[in-house]
């Protein structure tokens, strides 16, 4: 009896001395995340699905939204949907093209390396408990960014999932694409509080009719995953400052 008190006080103590670090902290964040200590940043999403403008793209519209709201004078996002780009994924490999074969790749190259883009939202469908391929063939095409000095090093990443169940393979996903992501040394992070999970899952349901707004769950955590990515990308650069 005497042994389980002593751990009650020890834990009870040790939480006390946790909860006053914790108020320090945020005291430090708080006054880190005033938007005249942070310079100008970017954050952009990366839509991996094949159909422009559908459930995906709108989930991560209300990311940015949500990452903007963090800073509105301080931030600038922009949403990219690969649907409709020609990304051949062999290239990452040494094949190259064949004769009359487009390649749009190159065209997002200046997006990515713009010096002003502190976070990177990667979004896509789940097809069979994974990405989908345009999406992966975007991924292994960004080993030039690896090759040349790992320039997304230390850009804050996320990851959205869109399934056709609630639990449709999305968080499956959401670690694949994290996966690469940590090969490039960027700084991952998941949904916020008060979620605070891996990413942002969300379902397209066939009762929400097309609307995937109407995934409630699904929509505070891809607001979470915005404003997470803002807070922690807007951090280190007023630290950087």
């Amino acid at each position: 009896m005497e042994s389980d008190l002593t751990r009650r006080r020890f834990l009870g103590t040790a939480g006390a001395a946790v909860a006053a670090a914790a108020a320090s902290q945020t005291s430090s964040a708080e006054a880190a995340d005033k938007p005249s200590a942070a310079k100008p940043i970017k954050i952009i999403s990366i839509c991996g699905s094949p159909r422009k403008g559908k459930s995906t793209a709108t989930a991560l519209q209300v990311c940015l939204e949500a990452a903007k709201q963090v800073d509105p004078d301080g931030i600038e996002t922009e949403l990219i949907e690969l649907a409709g780009m020609k990304i051949n994924g062999s290239l990452a490999a040494g094949i190259p093209l064949e004769p009359g074969e487009e390649d749009d790749f190159p065209s997002l190259v200046p997006k990515l390396s713009d010096p002003k883009v502190a976070g990177i939202i990667i979004g896509t469908p789940v097809y069979f408990g994974d990405m989908t391929s345009l999406c992966k063939a975007f991924l292994d095409r960004c080993i030039v960014f690896r090759k040349n000095n790992f320039a997304l090093a230390n850009k804050v990443a996320g990851v959205v999932a869109v399934g056709g169940g609630r639990n449709g393979g999305q968080e499956l996903t959401i670690q694949s694409v994290q996966a690469v992501l940590f090969c490039q040394e960027m700084i991952i992070v998941g949904d916020g509080r008060p979620t605070a999970h891996r990413g942002a899952t969300v379902w397209n349901s066939k009762a929400f009719d097309g609307d995937v707004t109407k995934d409630e769950p699904g929509m505070d955590a891809v607001k979470n995953l915005g404003r997470r990515v803002a807070e922690v990308a807007r951090r280190i650069a007023s630290a950087a400052n």
